[in-house]
């Protein structure tokens, strides 16, 4: 039995319409990971910055006599570093993916290339599983943290 050597999976093809949709799709795409990249950049700068920014505020606001030096907001200080670093790193790669997908696309549509269309289509792919992915671990973390505040309200009555 031989298969079917059709190039286009049930029909489908990239009619001009779709190439259009396709080329529109990817130049706004390459334009959100652009800014996505810049602001990834912005976000490691306030992290790096975050701990000195944090004991300005602390201590105007809590210290009583000047160089008096309060202890504990420096811990907090390196954890809100560490937390926007990790923060621009995680939103780092979907950026990424979709700059990959935006720039793929456009080759795969200039030259006609199947399989420059098929890595764009899964930079795209990768976009979505890692948004996904990081989403249903987003949402687990809120339904903990929740079950601990509910358990912590009940506890306290």
């Amino acid at each position: 039995m031989e298969q079917n050597q059709d190039s286009s999976l049930f029909g489908l093809s990239i009619d001009p319409t779709s190439k259009n949709h396709l080329a529109e799709a990817a130049k706004w795409a390459k334009f959100l990971a652009i800014i996505g990249f810049i602001m990834c950049a912005l976000i490691v700068i306030i992290g790096i910055f975050a701990g000195s920014i944090f004991a300005t505020l602390t201590s105007t606001r809590y210290n009583r006599f000047e160089g008096e030096t309060d202890v504990s907001t420096q811990g907090l200080e390196t954890a809100m570093a560490v937390v926007y670093i990790l923060i621009a790193v995680l939103y780092f790669f979907p950026c990424l993916f979709l700059f990959q997908f935006a720039t793929k696309m456009k080759a795969a549509l200039f030259s006609n290339d199947q399989n420059t269309l098929n890595t764009s289509f899964q930079n795209l792919k990768k976009t979505f599983r890692y948004v996904g992915v990081l989403t249903i671990i987003v949402l687990a973390f809120y339904l903990i943290l929740l079950l601990i505040a509910l358990a912590g309200s009940s506890v306290s009555r």
